[in-house]
Parts: structure tokens; C-alpha cells; sequence
């Protein structure tokens, strides 16, 4: 968590707001309004696409204050669970809700629940023969309840750590201890599964879903939420982890069907669901992910689905900068982020 960057980088973001903000009372441009490929484009070549970012950015800000101020009002709440789909910017909104709580007096700890994973060994097996890491069963439940009743009663707890490398827990731990009042956040793919925090009573949690439910028609058979998601995938695979477009495809419908058995079911059992699309971004993420679409050949396999997406994509006009803050979600997936991911 980086508060002091965070504030920083409002106050910059409040600045260029100012700024463009004759454009915007002249211009009214609103990112609800904006529902087809062309009103984008519209915007682009009218110069209005700064504002529009401002007011896209806006709106995700006032939500995120909306969501914490329900947190903060809520005294018995101890334990904030936020999950949703993959490349739904979850990480980010979770960072931004703890920056939103922690700049209305109230502190905030991020558990990960990457460190609570088994031992390889006991890694449940999928229908494939393979390892599955998306299960709830991959997750040490026991030891994480066991942390999380100790950590609310304000006991000190030795918090785990994984070794990735080893596939297993490593001998070394971390002291910890929750303030009175600080309140845990935890992202992951099973938050809303009741079954991961079952020694913590449901007055106790709040839970959001996050997930991109765009507004914007792609047209061409597209699916707005899952090609989003899937193109930022892309994106951030490719810049973060090195992987290729081809890869990213081949697995998308294991992740698929890991989404639909582990979140979808729970999907209502959120307290706030959170819209994490952004109405301009696949005019930022066409300039990143067509030379990667591109890189995949004719005669492979994931051509199909590359040329689907090229055929959506090519729609949009390319916004020729990355002029949204530091702080966005959008950041998660092309980079620059005031946050480690």
C-alpha cells in the first residue's frame, strides 16, 4: 500500500481534471452516453477524450469512495473479501478501497492469500490429471481460519509464507498483530465462498464482486465482458509475465471453466458489485494487443480466435497515449501503476 503515492497522484489526477474541465462543461461528455464504437471514435477525433477519461475515472473513484464509506459506516465489519473473474482489476480495486479507508482514519491490512496455499503434494487434482490451483482445496483452510480468529481477537499470529519455487511453505514466517479497529482485506478468486472464511461470522465481512460489465457494443459477435477480459489478459501476460497471445488464448477456456465452478455460483452473495470496465479502454488496449494478436500465424490453432478479436478491435480509433492517472485499473494491465502488483 502506498498512501502517500496515492494522494499524490488524486491530487495530480484533481489538477488535470481542472484543467480539462472547460472541455468538459463544453463538451458534456458522459461515459454513459457512450455506447457504440463510433461515439468513441466521435470523441477521439473531437479532442473530447481527455475529459472523457477524466469522467470514466471519476465515476470508478466516486463508486470505490461509495464502497469504502459503506465499509467504514459498518463497525462490525472486520474483514473485506473481494473477488471476481480473472483480469477484472481486482488487485487494483482492492488497493484503492484500503487508499480510500486508510484516507478516512481507518487502517487497513491486505492478508494474501497466496501464502496460504498446501504443499504441492497435496494440490487437489483436476479432471485433466493436472494439478488445480484454482480450487478452494488448494488453500491451507484450516490454518487460514486459524489466523484469521486469532487476528480478529487481536492476538498475534506467525503469518506464513509460500515458496512457489519449492511448492511448499517455507520455514520462515512473519510476525503480525491487527491494531484495534484495522480491518483485513483479502482478494481472491474464492472471497465469496463462505466456505474459505467459515470461523468468521457474515456480520463480520463485507464482500464485493468485482468484474468489467462494459456498456460499450462491440459488434462482430463480441462478448463485451469476457473479450475485455481477455484482451487485457493479453496485455498484461505479455508485459508482466512473457507470455505470448498464443499462450494466453490456449488457456483462456481452462480459466474459463475454473470461473465458472469457483465465482460464478457465489456471485450473489456480494454485499457491492463493482463495474471495473472503463468506456475508453479498448482504444488504449488495441495500440498493446494487435501486434501481439499478430504475432500468432495462420496456420496454428489460436488464429481464429486472434482474427475475431483483430476484426473487433479494428473498429476503434487508437487513443495515441496512456494519459489516464497512475492510479487506474487500466494501469494494471499496461503498466505505470503507482501500485505493486
Amino acid at each position: 500500500m502506498c498512501f502517500a503515492r496515492y494522494h499524490s497522484d488524486l491530487c495530480h489526477f484533481a489538477a488535470f481534471a481542472m484543467a480539462g474541465a472547460h472541455i468538459w462543461r463544453q463538451n458534456v461528455v458522459d461515459p454513459n452516453a457512450i455506447d457504440r464504437i463510433e461515439a468513441l471514435n466521435q470523441c477521439i477525433r473531437d479532442g473530447g477524450i481527455d475529459s472523457l477519461i477524466i469522467a470514466a475515472e471519476a465515476l470508478h473513484e466516486n463508486t470505490l469512495k461509495e464502497v469504502a464509506d459503506r465499509i467504514r459506516t459498518r463497525p462490525a465489519i472486520r474483514l473485506v473479501l473481494i473477488a471476481g473473474p480473472s483480469s477484472s482489476g481486482k488487485t487494483t480495486s482492492s488497493k484503492r478501497i484500503e487508499s480510500q479507508l486508510e484516507s478516512d482514519g481507518v487502517r487497513t491490512f491486505a492478508l494474501s492469500l497466496d501464502n496460504y496455499f498446501v504443499n504441492r503434494e497435496r494440490t487437489p487434482i483436476d479432471e485433466n490429471g493436472e494439478h488445480d490451483f484454482e480450487s478452494i482445496y488448494a488453500l491451507d483452510l484450516e490454518l487460514f481460519n486459524e489466523n484469521l480468529t486469532d487476528l480478529l481477537a487481536n492476538r498475534k499470529v506467525l503469518l506464513p509464507r509460500f515458496n512457489f519455487k519449492e511448492g511448499c511453505r517455507s520455514d520462515k514466517y512473519t510476525p503480525f498483530e491487527l491494531a484495534p479497529g484495522q480491518i483485513l482485506v483479502v482478494e481472491g478468486l474464492h472471497g465469496l465462498n463462505d466456505e474459505l472464511t467459515y470461523s468468521i461470522p457474515n456480520d463480520f465481512k463485507f464482500k464485493i464482486y468485482a468484474s468489467p460489465t462494459p456498456t460499450l457494443n462491440l459488434g462482430n459477435g463480441g462478448t463485451a465482458s469476457l473479450d475485455t477480459r481477455l484482451i487485457r489478459r493479453m496485455v498484461r501476460d505479455n508485459k508482466f509475465r512473457g507470455h505470448c497471445a498464443r499462450s494466453t488464448i490456449q488457456r483462456w477456456p481452462s480459466v474459463r471453466r475454473g470461473e465458472e465452478k469457483y465465482i460464478v455460483p457465489f456471485r450473489p452473495m456480494a454485499d457491492f458489485h463493482f463495474n471495473s470496465s472503463l468506456v475508453y479502454e479498448l482504444a488504449v488496449l488495441k495500440r498493446h494487443v494487435l501486434p501481439l494478436l499478430c504475432g500468432i500465424q495462420r496456420d496454428e490453432v489460436e488464429h481464429a480466435e486472434a482474427k475475431r478479436l483483430f476484426e473487433i478491435l479494428e473498429p476503434f480509433e487508437v487513443i495515441p497515449h496512456d494519459s489516464m492517472p497512475a492510479h487506474s485499473i487500466l494501469r494494471e494491465f499496461i503498466g505505470g501503476s503507482i501500485y505493486n502488483y
